[in-house]
C-alpha cells in the first residue's frame, strides 16, 4: 500500500530529469520527468522509512539518510538531492502543499526566539566540538558567505575580501570608532576591525564555546585592550556605539522580532552611525524553513526575504543606505566546506559517529544546492540614522 502510494506521488513530482527508486522489497520503480535534467537513483531500505516519505517527506528523507535507511544507489547524494530540490521548485503534489502550508502557518510559533530560546537554539549550532570547525572551515573560522573575485581564488583569501568589503561599508575612516559585533562568532571580524582598521570593538554571542575562543584570540594576538568579548543577547546591550555588525545572525532572529531587532539597532546607533547587516536570505518571498533543518540543524532559524525585512528597517526609522545581494557566493563557500569535510571525515567521525557525518553531509549539500537551484542568496543593508551618514557616492567601497 506505502508503495502505491509513493508510487502515484512520485509520477506527478519528477518533471524534470529522472529518478529510479529501489523499495524495501527490491523492486526497482523508474520515474521520468518530461523535461531533461539530472539523473539519480536511491534505495529505501525499510517499510518505517517509505512510510515516513509519505506523512513527512520534508522532515523524512533527511531523516532516512542519517540513519542509513534510505540511501544512494551508483550516484551521491548532491546528485539524488539535486532532482529532488530541482522538482521542489517546479512540482508540488497535494501532499507538499499540506506541509508547507502548515508550516507557513506556523512559523511564527516556531520563530519566537526569546532571549531563553535564542540561547539554546544557539547551543544546539554552534557549541559544538570546536576541533569540528577547525576541519572544515578556513583558519579564521569564518562560518558565512565568502566574496569571490576570481574563480582561483582560496576561501581564505575570500573571507578575507569578505571582511574588507564589510569594512569598508562600516565606512571606518578614523581610529578608536567603537564598534558593536551582533553575533560575533569565533571573534575573527571583531578582531580584524580592531587589528586592520583601529577599531575599539564590542563582540557578543550566546555560545559559550565561541565566547571562549574569542577571548583567548585576543589575548593570543594582543588586542584584548581593543576587543572585548561578552556572552549577551542583542536586546540588552544598553549602550550607544558608532558602527554596528552582524554577519550571519540575522537569520536566528526569527520573523517575530524583526521589528525588535531593528529598533535595537536604531537605539544602539549614535547618530551618525553606520550599521552593516549580513544574512542569508530568498528570492522567491516568504516560506518556511524545512523542518529537518529546522530540527537538526538551525532550530528557531529562518532566511527571510527583502519583502519580509524592509517593512520593519522602514518602521525603525533607520535609512537603507545600500542593499548589495551576493547570488552564488555562498554555493562556491559551502562546495570549498564540503571537500574539505569530506577529506577530513574519519577523524569528524572520530569526534562524533557516522550517523552524524551523514548528517552534516546532507546539511552542507542541501544548502549549497538551495543557493543553485532553489533561490538562496546573501544581501548586506547598510544602515544609518542620518541621511548623509556615508559618502554622496558608492565609489568609497571601490577605493578601501
Amino acid at each position: 500500500m506505502m508503495a502505491l502510494l509513493l508510487d502515484r506521488v512520485l509520477k506527478k513530482f519528477i518533471g524534470i530529469g529522472a529518478l529510479d527508486v529501489v523499495l524495501p522489497d527490491g523492486e526497482v520503480r523508474r520515474y521520468r520527468g518530461r523535461q531533461p535534467g539530472p539523473v539519480a537513483a536511491i534505495e529505501v531500505k525499510t517499510e518505517r522509512a517509505l512510510k515516513a516519505l509519505l506523512l513527512n517527506s520534508g522532515l523524512a528523507f533527511g531523516e532516512g539518510w542519517m540513519d542509513g535507511e534510505i540511501v544512494a544507489v551508483d550516484c551521491t547524494l548532491e546528485d539524488v538531492l539535486h532532482v529532488l530540490m530541482l522538482n521542489m521548485q517546479e512540482n508540488h503534489h497535494f501532499l507538499n502543499r499540506i506541509e508547507e502550508k502548515t508550516r507557513f502557518l506556523t512559523r511564527h510559533l516556531r520563530q519566537w526566539n526569546n532571549q531563553r530560546r535564542s540561547r539554546r537554539n544557539v547551543a544546539h549550532h554552534y557549541d559544538l566540538n570546536g576541533a569540528l570547525y577547525d576541519l572544515f572551515l578556513d583558519e579564521d573560522r569564518q562560518y558565512s558567505c565568502a566574496y569571490f573575485t576570481s574563480d582561483d581564488m582560496s576561501l581564505e583569501d575570500a573571507q578575507r575580501e569578505k571582511k574588507r568589503r564589510i569594512a569598508a561599508k562600516l565606512v571606518l575612516d578614523r581610529p578608536d570608532l567603537e564598534v558593536l559585533d551582533i553575533g560575533c562568532g569565533w571573534g575573527g571580524m571583531a578582531l580584524t576591525l580592531a587589528k586592520e582598521f583601529g577599531a575599539r570593538v564590542t563582540g557578543i554571542t550566546l555560545s559559550r564555546e565561541q565566547l571562549q575562543v574569542a577571548r583567548e584570540r585576543a589575548r593570543a594576538e594582543g588586542l584584548d585592550d581593543r576587543v572585548r568579548f561578552e556572552l549577551c543577547d542583542y536586546r540588552r546591550v544598553d549602550r550607544s556605539f558608532d558602527r554596528i555588525v552582524s554577519v550571519g545572525m540575522f537569520e536566528h532572529v526569527g520573523i517575530g522580532q524583526y521589528d525588535t531587532f531593528f529598533a535595537t539597532v536604531s537605539r544602539l546607533l549614535r547618530p551618525e552611525g553606520v550599521a552593516l547587516i549580513h544574512s542569508i536570505g530568498r528570492s522567491d518571498g516568504p516560506g518556511s524553513t524545512n523542518p529537518w533543518i529546522n530540527k537538526y540543524i538551525f532550530p528557531g532559524g529562518y532566511s527571510p526575504a527583502l519583502s519580509e525585512v524592509l517593512p520593519a528597517v522602514e518602521r525603525s526609522g533607520l535609512w537603507m543606505t545600500d542593499c548589495e545581494v551576493l547570488r552564488l557566493h555562498y554555493a562556491r563557500t559551502i562546495a570549498i566546506w564540503r571537500t574539505r569535510f569530506a577529506a577530513n571525515r574519519e577523524k569528524i567521525k572520530a569526534l562524533y559517529d557516522e550517523r552524524f557525518c551523514r548528517m552534516f553531509e546532507f546539511y552542507l549539500t542541501g544548502a549549497e544546492l538551495s543557493f543553485r537551484v532553489q533561490g538562496h542568496m546573501n544581501f548586506q543593508l547598510q544602515l544609518t540614522r542620518s541621511i548623509d551618514a556615508v559618502p554622496f557616492t558608492r565609489d568609497y567601497l571601490c577605493h578601501n
